[in-house]
């Protein structure tokens, strides 16, 4: 999440495969995937962050060491997702959607598409070609990763979505539930709601790195611990979840 790595009840539409695939049960089946640390092999909001840094948006020192406070807070499960998504949208609500757009198409060409990894690729690609529905499911604003959904052919992003005010530009506020721990599960809700789907009616298999993501890897039929952090890979072997690694996990 976070510059570092988060909806309203928008979500980007999922278009229905036109044969989805089937658990042995009949219920659909379906792909859930975290994006940073477990698709992403860094954190696309911190990253974006750094970014912002580099092309002179932000104070370096000022926004390092309150990123960083942002970041930690993160890491040990205190997050205020709505104070850390003012701090984190402002430098973008001040430049206004032009330069935003510019700057964010810099950031996909400069750090992220050298980033993705073939495995991640792979991975998704293995969920699409059986036909499961797929979604990224990220505690990370819609603006930063909505791009990158698109670079990996997903549509369906669950992502926490940015308020806006009467011009249309976003407002630094979260509209609707913030997809971040519990949020997730709620949100995933609400995504298969509008396709005319409850959790009974699906089979679920989620990836994520991150014990923020525990509420929805244990709502999850298969938990797959990807590049997990230490905690979650201690939890994932003592409950006998799937581990996968992808890449270097993160400490």
């Amino acid at each position: 999440m976070l510059s570092m790595s988060s909806a309203s009840s928008s979500v980007s539409p999922a278009a229905a495969p036109p044969a989805a695939s089937t658990w042995r049960d009949g219920r659909i089946a379906v792909a859930l995937f975290d994006l940073d640390h477990t698709l992403l092999p860094l954190d696309s909001d911190y990253a974006w962050g750094e970014f912002t840094t580099r092309i002179g948006w932000t104070d370096p020192q000022n926004f390092t060491r309150r990123n960083d406070a942002f970041f930690a807070d993160y890491q040990a499960g205190r997050l205020d997702v709505h104070a850390y998504v003012r701090f984190a949208t402002e430098a973008v609500r001040l430049r206004g959607p032009q330069a935003a757009a510019q700057a964010h198409a810099r950031f996909m060409a400069e750090v992220i598409e050298p980033a993705i990894r073939p495995e991640a690729r792979a991975l998704v690609a293995a969920h699409r070609e059986r036909g499961d529905r797929i979604a990224i499911v990220t505690a990370t604003n819609a603006f930063v990763t909505r791009p990158i959904a698109q670079a990996f052919g997903v549509d369906a992003l669950i992502a926490v979505e940015l308020a806006r005010g009467p011009d249309g530009w976003i407002t630094g506020e979260i509209d609707g539930v913030p997809s971040f721990r519990e949020g997730k599960v709620t949100r995933v809700a609400q995504w298969l709601a509008q396709q005319g789907l409850g959790w009974d009616d699906v089979h679920v298999t989620f990836y994520s790195d991150s014990t923020n993501d525990l509420p929805l890897l244990e709502r999850a039929d298969v938990p797959v611990a990807t590049n997990p952090s230490a905690g979650l890979r201690e939890l994932a072997r003592a409950r006998g979840w799937r581990i996968l690694d992808l890449f270097e996990s993160h400490p």
